[in-house]
């Protein structure tokens, strides 16, 4: 992307257009209006490239403001980064219990364990041991399919119910279980970020953390924020486009990170069969917290459209729309679509 189609996507966020894309980093401070500075940053973190907005009278605020919420965002991915042996993720995967545990790793232990229960185990961040398991395979670029035995051998390690938590530490029931907190951190860290906004008195914002997204307020003295939720093929047929003020919205696809070229195998896995759901390609879920969004746009997709569709009708305060494997939307009743 040059600069030129860079500035353009910049200026549709600006004025609220926030497509679930990746895009490059960069910054602008503008006045937007008579009254209102946009301000965007642009910067790699938690693994993708995170784009803060924030339209504010003063524009050294928004300035400010928006490079403390990235100093929490790096704070917080360093204690979740399970690749990182000094995070505390990644002492808990390699000992199997962990004392002390800093309190923003519990609180999102504690929120996994209640969205596994909420979903009926299609959440669990213990399916590490076989997200390895396929990673191994896909070494050299050549995807070999793991053997049954293999596979069965690991999903018995897959159990977020074996996973003991106290007020101060958490352990493992079993000897090789794992966690990857790649389906549910982001949202989080995503969450705190906006709270760091809110608290330097940008009530006007948005969060766009490769996929996950958390609005406030309004992109300009009347109108909402609007969000384009993205084409699982990369391209710029969107499924649809909504309006927010608050809340968050997040997206889980097979396009995100797979293993073999079929994307039979990818990062999403399902705990009781080990294998990938094949019967969806992307899921948004709308949440009032960005945390709720990320872990349920996964266990979502683990069940497939139908009965996705279904659980959420079930669900109180959330919606979502599901992109099924041969192109077919499924929309949550209270799924409403932006009139623009």
């Amino acid at each position: 992307m040059n600069r030129r189609d860079f500035l353009k996507l910049s200026g549709l966020l600006g004025v609220g257009l926030s497509s679930l894309t990746v895009v490059p980093a960069w910054a602008e401070s503008v006045l937007f209006n008579r009254t209102l500075h946009k301000v965007t940053r642009t910067r790699l973190s938690m693994g993708t490239f995170v784009t803060m907005t924030a339209m504010d009278p003063s524009r050294d605020r928004a300035e400010e403001a928006i490079g403390r919420a990235f100093e929490e965002t790096d704070r917080l991915t360093r204690l979740m980064n399970r690749f990182d042996d000094s995070a505390a993720v990644a002492h808990l995967n390699k000992e199997g219990s962990l004392k002390d545990v800093p309190p923003e790793v519990g609180e999102v232990l504690v929120k996994s364990q209640e969205i596994h229960r909420i979903t009926g185990g299609y959440f669990d961040i213990s399916v590490k041991p076989v997200v390895d398991l396929f990673k191994d395979c896909a070494e050299k670029g050549n995807f070999r399919q793991p053997s049954e035995s293999r596979l069965k051998a690991l999903l018995d390690l897959v159990d977020s119910d074996m996973i003991e938590l106290t007020a101060r530490s958490v352990r493992f029931r079993k000897p090789g279980m794992g966690i990857t907190l790649d389906g549910i951190a982001k949202g989080y860290i995503v969450d705190r970020a906006s709270d760091v906004l809110t608290r330097h008195g940008i009530t006007n914002h948005l969060i766009n953390a490769g996929g996950d997204i958390r609005a406030a307020g309004l992109r300009d003295e009347k109108k909402p924020w609007t969000v384009a939720i993205q084409d699982p093929n990369k391209g710029k047929n969107y499924p649809d486009i909504i309006q927010m003020s608050r809340g968050a919205i997040a997206t889980s696809g097979n396009y995100e990170v797979y293993f073999d070229r079929e994307k039979l195998f990818h990062h999403i896995i399902n705990p009781s069969t080990g294998l990938s759901p094949v019967l969806s390609t992307s899921v948004s879920i709308l949440a009032e917290t960005a945390i709720l969004a990320d872990a349920l746009a996964t266990g979502v997709f683990v069940m497939g459209p139908e009965e996705g569709r279904k659980f959420l009708e079930r669900l109180p305060g959330c919606e979502g729309l599901i992109i099924g494997k041969d192109g077919r939307i499924a929309k949550s009743s209270g799924w409403k679509s932006a009139a623009i």
